[in-house]
Formats: structure tokens, C-alpha cells, sequence
């Protein structure tokens, strides 16, 4: 009988917890990644931690978090009740164990299923847990999810509460560093949600007074927005919301039970479904739902029974019902919309008056938009069937049940040569090319007109898929790939005038990335290093001892396709776009591309003067 075709009791395998987490990983943590995105699992790691610690809080037991990142390691300080004493070990390495499954003490809690602390238990390559309670301390020690250490019961005079400490694991999470601004976020969203929750990270205190509010004043210059941000509460829900001056598409921050659902779900449907119906009903006008939201800008947050997520990493509600008796999740937000936004525009109507003004304004842009839109829609209907400049990939962000969406990038390249290069050694299922001719139109103080009227424009959004709603979006990375030389960096600023202009909540979604690519190439007949920078270059001669020849690459062109694959893999170097929040959108939009041509210069001069200094050097 041939091997093949023997199927015994050997063939089949249980794998225990561990090895199921580390084999895969995305089942837990989404994507894996190196930080340099906002979603990368290094920050989903901390994110499990610290539900737990929020769990405490929530139910009352500490108000004070801790946390501490220097280099690779993590700690996390709570003072709640702390893990039950006998149970240390298991509540961290054993899956279906966790005080969440009886309902009483975590009526809404975030971390339902009891799998976020072994998840970063066995992705770490070093993990230790330690529990203080009545007096008492209990601690153990892990690596990648295996005990090698457990002590003793020790009497303690220290607070109550637990720590936790993890290295993230390097043969899992490669060349990762955590970026600070990301991890800022993410704590502020807790203390948005949280109000009287104090959290220190790194000696830094983070607290909110007025939960949402404060969410989108930190999120969004004051002088921006049209009228003073709508502040409601209910026992089960929290909103602020009010509309932009300067930004065309609708940016939402949703959030269930203090998780925040990027993806939306049902609440959010609800919320957008509401705010339209109360306004039509407050104006007895039957505007359009496209007119009423443009350009708002709001932040939902709501507590569900049990709420049922659509993935493991909780970025979109399923749940229809609100739990406890409550009616569904679309009656109760239409009820206190209907009610509470209706008694708020009565009250204030000064802000009803703009809020009118800025419907009636969006629909004319609108009927202004509707013939220009409707030909453009028939070119990028043509253009697609033979479209040149879009080399698509397989995954979209869009479709939720792939474990891969996370990863779908589009890049945007310059030039044929580039594009060409980055099109051969791309990972087609999750990479897509999007290749420009030349520098694009400078759009700065341009209308929407424009996105419709330049072909390159209108082809890009059509690309992106961000038309109609930016809850659309096929790509979780916008990637631009230009050379490192002064026309580079032209058009880098011409494509981030492009978005900041028309969507610039895809750079405050942290969506848009730089490319960095090599700068020399350094190696021997047994070595090559890539090398980003002047110190990599010496340290690459070091290594590699004698004399290694070195290349100093002018352009992507430049760098073959076999090679390019190394710059776009699992090595990849993103420098992500982000707003600068003290800066309002027209000021900063004036400054990289208005009449100030000096300042302009400056800017990019001092921004190339590495590698200027490079040239010159060699």
C-alpha cells in the first residue's frame, strides 16, 4: 500500500493553545506587521492587556493604569481586584478560563471569550503576570506560552492589582518598533470613553474630563468646525458630533463597550440612519442623507449586553440587540437621537441655522457635481475595463472574513520604470500598483470639481473607492513610492495636498505612508545588506570587513524587480503620514502649497538635506 494513501490515528493532530496561537496568529490579533501601522498586532498585544485593566476600572476597582514601553518590553500596571491568587497561571494559559463568563461582575465588558491574555502570552517571548491581593503576591513567568518559572505565595504590603510584562516576539512580529503616537491614540481613546480614568505611560498622564467631546477636539482644529461640537449622553450612549468647514467626506469614531469598532457595525448605522431622520423631521424638509452628513464629523459610543462582534479583533458590532431587556440596538439610538439632537437644536438655534446653511450649500455643490460626475463616472466605468494605471490585487480591506484584509496596500508610483518594478515582485493577493504619469495637479484651493475633471484624480478615487463613503475603502494602506530627489518629494506633496484637500481623514486614519527604499546596497560575494541610511551604510562596511561594493541607488527605477521584492516584503519601512492637530487643514494645506514659495523651499531643501549631503559625499 502506497504512503499516501494510509490515513491512521498518526495523521490526526490536536494542537494545544499555544501552537494554534502562533501558527495563527492573524485568528487573534488581525495582522501582524513591524508597528509602523496603527493596526499592527504589536499594539493589538497592549490593546488585550489593557481591556483587562479598563474591565477593572469599569466595575469600579482603580482608577490609576500604568504603563511602561522601553525598547522592546511592555508593562502594564493595574490596581483592580487583581487575577484570583490560585488562578494566576490558568487565566493566562488556559484557553475558555476568565472570571468574564459570569455576566454579574462584567456586565459589559469587552473581553468576552477569554483568549486576549493568552494570545499575548504565547506571541511573547518573554510574558510574566503578577497578582496582588489581601496582602498577598503570586507570579509566573513565560516564554512563547511555555511556564518556566511559577513562585511561591509571598506576603506584600504593596497595593492590590495586577502587572503584566511582555516582549513581543521577534521570530513573529520582525523588525517591529512601538511608535508612540500610535500607542498615545490608543490611551486617549480609553480616557475619552473612560472619564476619571488616569492613565501614565512613560511618566506622561493622560485623563479626560468630557469623554467625546474632548475626542474630537483633540482630533480636529476648533477653528474647522462649523459650530460648537453637540455633546449628548444617555445611560447607554455617548455622542458628540458637529460638521467641518474645510473637509468634503463624513469621518466617524465609533466605539462599544470602550472598543473602537474602525469598521462600524450596526450602532453606527444607526447613528448615521438617526441623525439624518431627526434632522429631516426638525427642518420638515426631506433633504438628502448624502447633503445632511457631508462633512460631519462625530464620535458614537455604546454599551451592549454581550456584544457579538464580526472578528476575533472586535472592529465591527454585529449585535442587533442591546441585552437586558433593552429594545434593538436601532430603536434605542433612533429614540435618544430623536430626542435628545431634536431638544438640542431647539434650544440653540444659531447652530440650527448653520447647520441648515451647510445642508443647503452641500446640496447645491452637489446638483453643481451631478452632470461633471455623471461623465466622469462613465470614464472610470471605461477606464476600468482597460485601466492602465490600477494593477489590482486579490484582497480588499473590504471584505471582512479574510484574515489578510489588514494587509491590502495600494501603492502609488511615479513613472514606468518604478511602477514596473514594484508590479513584478508585489505580492499580488494583498499589493496593488497605482501608476501616475509625471507630477500630478497641484489641487490646493481647488473644488471637488476637480477629482472629477482630472482624469488621474478621478481614477485614483475610483481606485480607492472612497467616493461615496470612506467606510469604502479597498486598501488599508495608501503607500506613495516616489524617488528620494526633489521631484520626489514634489510630488509626494502634491499627492498629500490631493488627500488632504478631498479626504484627509484617510492621513488621520492613519491610511497614508511613505516609501522608504535604500539608499546604497553594500555587499560581498557571500553578503548583501540594503542599507537606508549614512550609519547603516558604515556599520553594513563593518560587518562585512575588507572592501564590499557599494552602490548608491538615484531612483526606484533604478532597483531591479528581483531586488525590489525585499524593500516590499516582510521588510517593508513605512514612514506613515500624520496630521499635526495645533495646525488647522487650511493653514497647513497654505503653507506646503500656497504663494509662501520660499518657505516651500526651505522645507523641502532642509527635508532632502541627508540626502543631498549624500550625493555631494560621494
Amino acid at each position: 500500500m502506497s504512503e499516501t494513501s494510509q490515513y491512521t490515528e498518526d495523521n490526526i493532530r490536536s494542537l494545544d493553545w499555544k501552537e494554534h496561537i502562533r501558527m495563527r496568529p492573524g485568528m487573534y490579533i488581525g495582522k501582524l506587521g513591524d508597528g509602523s501601522s496603527a493596526d499592527d498586532g504589536i499594539y493589538i498585544l497592549l490593546k488585550e492587556v489593557m481591556d483587562n485593566c479598563i474591565d477593572e476600572f469599569v466595575m469600579g476597582a482603580g482608577k490609576t493604569i500604568e504603563i511602561s514601553i522601553q525598547g522592546n518590553k511592555v508593562t502594564v500596571r493595574d490596581y483592580g481586584r487583581g487575577i484570583p491568587l490560585g488562578k494566576v497561571v490558568d487565566v493566562v494559559s488556559k484557553m475558555n478560563t476568565g472570571g468574564k463568563y459570569d455576566s454579574r461582575a462584567f456586565k459589559k465588558s469587552v473581553g468576552l471569550n477569554g483568549v486576549g491574555t493568552k494570545a499575548v502570552n504565547a506571541l511573547s517571548s518573554y510574558f510574566r503576570v503578577e497578582s496582588t491581593r489581601d496582602n498577598k503576591s503570586k507570579s509566573a513567568e513565560f516564554e512563547t506560552g511555555n511556564l518556566i518559572n511559577e513562585e511561591e505565595l509571598t506576603e506584600t504590603s504593596r497595593r492590590r492589582g495586577t502587572k503584566v510584562s511582555f516582549v513581543p516576539d521577534e521570530s513573529i512580529f520582525k523588525n517591529y518598533k512601538f511608535r508612540n503616537e500610535y500607542i498615545e491614540r490608543m490611551l486617549k481613546n480609553y480616557v475619552y470613553l473612560n472619564p476619571g480614568l488616569t492613565i501614565v505611560f512613560n511618566g506622561e498622564k493622560f485623563y479626560s474630563e468630557n469623554g467625546l467631546k474632548d475626542l474630537l477636539e483633540d482630533n480636529n482644529n476648533t477653528e474647522d468646525m462649523l459650530y460648537p461640537i453637540i455633546h449628548l449622553k444617555g445611560a447607554d450612549i455617548e455622542l458628540a458630533m458637529t460638521h467641518s468647514k474645510t473637509q468634503y467626506s463624513e469621518e466617524y469614531h465609533s466605539f462599544v463597550n470602550g472598543q473602537n469598532t474602525t469598521q462600524g457595525g450596526t450602532h453606527l448605522s444607526a447613528f448615521r440612519e438617526a441623525v439624518v431622520k431627526t434632522i429631516r423631521d426638525f427642518y420638515g424638509k426631506n433633504y438628502e442623507a448624502s447633503d445632511i452628513r457631508k462633512s460631519i464629523i462625530a464620535a458614537v459610543s455604546l454599551k451592549v449586553m454581550e456584544p457579538v462582534f464580526e472578528s476575533q479583533t472586535k472592529t465591527k458590532l454585529g449585535s442587533t440587540d442591546m441585552g437586558d431587556g433593552l429594545p434593538t440596538v436601532r430603536t434605542y439610538v433612533n429614540d435618544f437621537i430623536g430626542t435628545q439632537l431634536d431638544n438640542y437644536l431647539h434650544k440653540n438655534p444659531e447652530t440650527a441655522e448653520k447647520l441648515q446653511r451647510k445642508i443647503l450649500q452641500a446640496e447645491r455643490e452637489r446638483k453643481e457635481l451631478s452632470g461633471i460626475r455623471k461623465l466622469a463616472k462613465e470614464r472610470a466605468k471605461k477606464a476600468s475595463l482597460h485601466n492602465k494605471k490600477l494593477r489590482d490585487c486579490r484582497v480588499h480591506l473590504t471584505e471582512m472574513k479574510n484574515d489578510r484584509r489588514l494587509e491590502s496596500t495600494l501603492f502609488i508610483t511615479e513613472g514606468d520604470s518604478a511602477s514596473g518594478s514594484i508590479t513584478k515582485s508585489r505580492d499580488v493577493n494583498t499589493q496593488a500598483v497605482f501608476s501616475l504619469r509625471g507630477k500630478p495637479l497641484n489641487s490646493y484651493g481647488m473644488s471637488k470639481k476637480v477629482v472629477y475633471e482630472n482624469e488621474e484624480f478621478n481614477l485614483l478615487q475610483a481606485a480607492l473607492n472612497i467616493e461615496e463613503s470612506f467606510q469604502d475603502l479597498r486598501y488599508n494602506n495608501i503607500v506613495i513610492a516616489t524617488d528620494a530627489d526633489v521631484d520626489g518629494m514634489h510630488i509626494r506633496l502634491l499627492l498629500i495636498t490631493f488627500f488632504l484637500q478631498f479626504f484627509p481623514e484617510l492621513i488621520k486614519e492613519n491610511h497614508l505612508y511613505i516609501l522608504q527604499t535604500p539608499l546604497f546596497r553594500v555587499r560581498n560575494k557571500k553578503e548583501t545588506i540594503y542599507c537606508y541610511s549614512e550609519e547603516e551604510k558604515r556599520n553594513a562596511i563593518n560587518k562585512l570587513k575588507g572592501k564590499p561594493e557599494i552602490t548608491r541607488f538615484k531612483g526606484l527605477g533604478e532597483i531591479s524587480p528581483d531586488e525590489f521584492k525585499y524593500f516590499i516584503g516582510d521588510d517593508i519601512r513605512l514612514d506613515p503620514v500624520m496630521l499635526d492637530k495645533a495646525m488647522s487643514i487650511d493653514s497647513l494645506l497654505e503653507f506646503y502649497m500656497g504663494k509662501n514659495t520660499p518657505d516651500r523651499q526651505e522645507f523641502i531643501i532642509n527635508n532632502l538635506k541627508v540626502e543631498l549631503d549624500l550625493v555631494e559625499e560621494k
